[in-house]
């Protein structure tokens, strides 16, 4: 049971956990486990040491390392998230056995905000699943795999405990070439292993191989292969009731007294110690993990709370105005093929301002294009269909904006572009609409024309820089921030089909659904 089985979901590599934790035994699993402190505090063991762990926080667990956490009087939030080994080993060879250590001095180290900045992306694209989540969920975490790689491989001992050197970070052929060492040495330790071997095995001269890890670790070859075997020690002493003799045996020391001597040179006290203090903390399955999982809306408000510039790039969808909006389809269907076209609210409302705010009007103009029916007409959303009654209902057109009066004052009031664009930089409100289109069966495809706040700044950025003397790819770069995104997806249904928009600051999203 020292052993813990990590379950993965929705086909990501990735599982996180956040949690509120009471007790969590000695473990330990495959997987490198990258913890995020939220909130509150709490106390991590990591083989040989005990670290205190405070709200802001970031730890990294490598695979294998025993571990294990216990609370403080006050309540906390943490995030653990663990990489699936199995499927990003592809993409990076010497991933496994590789150390990564981010104990360090700064707290404000730009690397560790940007691996705190990852950690909120990622969660926040778990949190609120939007389309292609999974996409941007992976890639954010091939991004984090990176920033590891690159920043946190290099350590040395400072007292009893491993620090990160962060003098040596980005120096690419360094950490390759650990990665490789420490892996070989994973893989041999428990047998005779000299520096000559790796030596010969990297190309390198013994002075230099030397020299290269008393650079990049702080210790000499015979100090980081003796601190291995003292750890994979410690799963044989926790997990199993073989003798000092025989463990020392299995990890590569050729005496007890050996062995011995490097165990309490780490651990402060000898194994036999160690096994009598630590195996009724280590889990089984009478001494399960007890903590309890924090709900979605309180580990949204804390990743705002904790991450700078989180808010920004994520509809709230907790603290926002959201609205469900239920329509009976085939009735306003129904009504709408009797009764004579008249403007609705929202053509009333863009024709007023539509040569101010012509970069945000271009999903109208596109549904004015297709020339359908309205079947409901709300202040802030259009709902069409290209059918005829009394014809099958297949396909259904929806358009949402996200503005308001205020808006439309501001706007009112103002006449130089500079004055617009400064009014709509400044616009943040938050809207989210459900609809519920009740009477809807079967297989739908669902395209979705997404015309966002950035999206409608840079355009007003572009008219404004038109004819100025900018090169070529600038010209190229400010014509793609204002292109919108196209998403297509699929979805079932039996007898609802609920769609969500969301959207944050002004801006448009026209969907349009077609009965497969």
């Amino acid at each position: 049971m020292l052993k813990e089985k990590i379950a993965y979901k929705d086909e990501l590599p990735v599982n996180v956990i956040t949690a509120n934790i009471k007790e969590y035994p000695i473990h330990f699993h495959d997987e490198i486990e990258v913890v995020f402190v939220l909130s509150g505090s709490i106390s991590l063991r990591v083989g040989y040491y005990d670290y205190d762990l405070e709200q802001g926080d970031v730890f990294i667990i490598n695979d294998k390392e025993m571990h294990s956490y216990t609370h403080h009087d006050e309540d906390n939030m943490v995030m653990m998230l663990h990489l699936d080994p199995s499927y990003f080993s592809r993409y990076y060879e010497d991933l496994r056995n590789t150390f990564f250590i981010t104990d360090t001095e700064d707290k404000n180290d730009r690397s560790l905000n940007v691996l705190k900045s990852l950690l909120a992306h990622i969660m926040m694209e778990i949190l609120q699943k939007g389309v292609g989540y999974e996409q941007k969920v992976i890639e954010n975490t091939h991004n984090l795999i990176a920033c590891l790689v690159s920043d946190f491989q290099f350590f040395s001992v400072e007292g009893d405990k491993f620090v990160n050197q962060p003098r040596k970070r980005g120096n690419k052929i360094l950490a390759s070439r650990l990665s490789r060492i420490t892996n070989y040495i994973y893989d041999n330790y428990s047998r005779k292993l000299t520096l000559n071997e790796i030596a010969e095995n990297e190309h390198l001269s013994i002075y230099y191989l030397s020299h290269v890890i008393k650079e990049a670790t702080g210790l000499s070859f015979q100090d980081l292969l003796s601190f291995i075997r003292v750890e994979q020690s410690e799963h044989l002493l926790l997990g199993t009731d073989k003798k000092m003799g025989a463990i020392a045996h299995a990890t590569g020391f050729s005496a007890v007294r050996y062995y011995i001597k490097h165990f309490e040179r780490w651990f402060g006290m000898t194994p036999q110690e160690y096994r009598k203090k630590y195996t009724g903390k280590a889990a089984t399955r009478e001494t399960a993990a007890v903590y309890e999982k924090a709900q979605p809306a309180e580990i949204e408000k804390m990743l705002r709370k904790r991450v700078k510039g989180i808010g920004s790039q994520y509809i709230n969808s907790y603290d926002t105005n959201s609205s469900v909006i239920d329509i009976d389809i085939l009735e306003e269907y129904e009504v709408a093929g009797k009764k004579d076209k008249k403007e609705n609210f929202l053509e009333s409302l863009l024709n007023i301002g539509s040569s101010k705010i012509a970069p945000a009007i271009e999903p109208y103009n596109i549904l004015q294009h297709l020339e359908e029916t309205v079947i409901k007409d709300e202040p802030n959303f259009l709902i069409t269909t290209p059918s005829r009654f009394p014809d099958t209902l297949t396909c259904i057109s929806i358009l949402v904006f996200n503005f308001d009066e205020k808006f439309k004052r501001a706007i009112d009031a103002v006449r130089r572009n500079k004055d617009i664009l400064d009014v709509v930089k400044s616009y943040d409100e938050e809207s989210e609409i459900l609809f519920r289109c009740n009477g809807l069966s079967g297989d739908f495809s669902i395209a979705r024309y997404r015309l966002s706040k950035d999206n409608i700044v840079a355009a007003y950025e572009e008219a404004m820089r038109a004819g100025s003397n900018r090169n070529n790819r600038a010209k190229v770069l400010g014509k793609w921030h204002s292109l919108p995104a196209v998403e297509f997806s699929s979805l079932s249904a039996s007898g609802t089909l609920s769609i969500r928009s969301a959207i944050r600051g002004l801006g448009a999203e026209l969907i349009l659904i077609d009965r497969k």
